[in-house]
Parts: C-alpha cells; structure tokens; sequence
C-alpha cells in the first residue's frame, strides 16, 4: 500500500511537470536514470517534488536521502515519508557544502511569508545576489555537511544519482563530494543560473569546467528528450551530467 501510494503521488508529479509552472520538465524524464535499486540524493530538496519521484522509481530496494536545511520543510517532508509509508525515505536536516560545520542560511521573506526556494547559504556568499529584491530576509542556523559526509555516515556502498538545487552553491556541493563522485560516478541534476553562482563568485562555465575534469558530460531536456550541450544558456537552468 505504501509503495502504491508514493508511486500515485510521483505518477501525479510528473503528469504535471509539463502542465504547472511551478514544476519542472525534468522530473519527467528520470526514468532512465534511475532504476529499480537505486540510491539516490536529493539536496535542497524543500517539500519534496523530486524526492517522491525518485522513491518511486528506486522502489523498496532502493534509497533516497533528501537533504533539506530549513526547519519547516524538513518537518514537511518527515510528516509527508511518514504519511505516505515512504520507507526507502531518509530525511536529514543540513546544508550541504565544501566543509562541514555550523553554517547560516538566509530565508527571505515575501509579504510576511518565508520563500523556502530562495533561501541560501551565506557562508561564502558576497551579499544576496538576486535575493536583493526581497524586502527582508531571516537568518536560520542550520549544521552544514558535505556529500562525502552523508555517503560515509550513511554507509552507502553505491551512489546512482544526485539532484541539487542550493541557489548558487553548487560548486561547493560538488567540491564536498569528491570522492563519492570519483568512486561512484552518480548522474547529476543540477540547477545552474548565474545570477546565483555570482554571489559565490562563480560562473556556470566553473561547474562544467570542474565536472568536465571529472569526466563528466552536460545535457538539457529539450522536446521531452536530454541532448548534449556544450554550455550552460539563459533559458535553461536545470542540466543533467553523466559520467
């Protein structure tokens, strides 16, 4: 029941993913990623709109490890494993980043509501970047890892794929998980804007340089299929690398 449960809400996700502006056409096309077994991490993961579709498509004998840093979506997506029986679902409440420690994001705020979305990390950070046109903004304490952390202390012998949305700290995501991408060689979903690397003092070129030396190849979703891609463009912000 509970695996039929998940699958519902995930078969509900990607029915969307090109029908709602606030879903992604990416969570459509993961199939190929990610098949039955696998052990998947998803960072930033906020209330969840990938980390459902990926528990579906690992299955009981596979793993998602979402990775939220904010205390409000965190206990969301405790409550919504919890309801939906998700048991292949392990929640963890850390930032993720180059070295581990004790960081602080900043959540902005937006009529009085908090915009789970655009929180950041400041650690790094030179002033808010985009996150100006915000009014006002909340400082949140949050314990700060890294991925080879996560894949040590959970005691992953296997890594199949890792989906990251950290509004510009993609680079120190990648830098903090090193070896588990030498070692496992995972397929990668990353969002790439520049106007969020900027306030890191990155640019879209660095994380495919970094990932190129890695050996790894970028794609982007266009008419319901991922084609290779030799650069990072304005009207695409979420590529996939493979190995």
């Amino acid at each position: 029941m509970s695996a039929r449960r998940t699958a519902a809400v995930a078969a509900a996700l990607r029915w969307g993913a090109h029908r709602f502006p606030f879903e992604e056409d990416e969570v459509a096309g993961l199939r190929a990623f990610v098949p039955p077994g696998a052990v998947c991490v998803d960072v930033g993961a906020e209330y969840g709109l990938y980390t459902w579709v990926l528990s579906a498509l690992a299955g009981p004998s596979g793993r998602v490890h979402c990775v939220e840093p904010l205390p409000g979506p965190h206990r969301w997506l405790r409550a919504a494993a919890g309801l939906l029986g998700a048991r292949n679902v392990t929640v963890h409440r850390a930032a993720l980043a180059a070295r581990h420690g004790q960081g602080t994001l900043s959540l902005p705020i937006r009529r009085g509501l908090p915009v789970h979305g655009r929180a950041y990390l400041t650690d790094g950070a030179d002033g808010p970047g985009p996150n100006a046109e915000f009014a006002a903004a909340r400082a949140v304490g949050a314990p700060v890892r890294t991925l080879d952390d996560l894949v040590h202390e959970a005691g992953l012998d296997r890594l199949t794929f890792v989906k990251a949305d950290v509004e510009g700290a993609e680079l120190a995501v990648l830098e903090g998980g090193s070896a588990a991408l030498r070692r496992h060689r995972p397929t990668l979903l990353l969002e790439i804007e520049h106007r969020h690397l900027a306030k890191y003092g990155a640019r879209p070129a660095d994380v495919l340089g970094h990932l190129r030396d890695l050996g790894y190849r970028a794609h982007r979703q266009r008419h319901g299929r991922w084609i290779p891609v030799p650069r990072v463009t304005d009207d695409c912000r979420n590529y996939l690398f493979t190995a």
